[in-house]
């Protein structure tokens, strides 16, 4: 929660400090250790809010909460030197590319900067080599076109090599959800099929 005394940047741009004899910590999903202050890594939260468990569910409860106690929430978040916590993705949306961890929400947040640019989603699709590719599936503006090229030029003076998209794609409409969330699952099978990816993403991967 944010105390009633924080400034409006606190209130709007975090989800608040941990809330009393709760117990908080972002850690690396691979390796289960706490990251260093403002770091991405998975929410996790043990007290008296988190639950027993999933009704008649134990393998579940178990993947959700580990032996200490622990919730993992699948969230990504950040945390600063005040404790106030960032939601910042979800760990399912995390692309690992070539064995590095790469949070589509960052790109998406550079994108959508772009004056042309109405959303973007960026999502993992397989790679033979890397395992997983980044895609972006851009919706302009009405009215503006912005070829690959621009994108890419854009990307490449705000973000490192490695996280600039190999595959972007332009459509005029996301598939959603009947609350009005994009389906990237969804795009991410189109995409497959778009890209003839079948027969990579058939191939098991670690």
């Amino acid at each position: 929660y944010t105390p009633p005394a924080d400034s409006l940047e606190r209130k709007s741009a975090t989800v608040g400090i941990p809330d009393p004899h709760l117990d908080v910590k972002i850690i690396n999903p691979a390796t289960g250790e706490v990251v260093p202050c403002r770091a991405r890594g998975e929410f996790c939260c043990r007290g008296y809010s988190v639950m027993a468990g999933y009704y008649n569910m134990p393998e579940k409860t178990a993947q959700t909460i580990d032996a200490g106690g622990w919730l993992h929430t699948g969230d990504l978040a950040t945390m600063d030197e005040q404790g106030y916590v960032n939601i910042v993705g979800r760990l399912k949306e995390m692309v690992i590319r070539g064995g590095e961890n790469i949070f589509p929400r960052e790109i998406e947040e550079l994108l959508i900067r772009h004056p042309k640019i109405a959303d973007a989603q960026v999502l993992g699709v397989p790679d033979a080599f890397f395992g997983e590719e980044l895609l972006a599936v851009i919706l302009p503006k009405e009215g503006q076109e912005i070829s690959e090229q621009e994108l890419r030029d854009f990307c490449k003076e705000r973000i490192s090599h490695q996280k600039i998209p190999r595959y972007i794609q332009f459509v005029k409409s996301y598939p959603m959800t009947a609350s009005g969330k994009v389906q990237k699952f969804v795009l991410r099978e189109q995409a497959i099929k778009t890209l003839e990816l079948q027969e990579v993403a058939k191939t098991r991967t670690a």
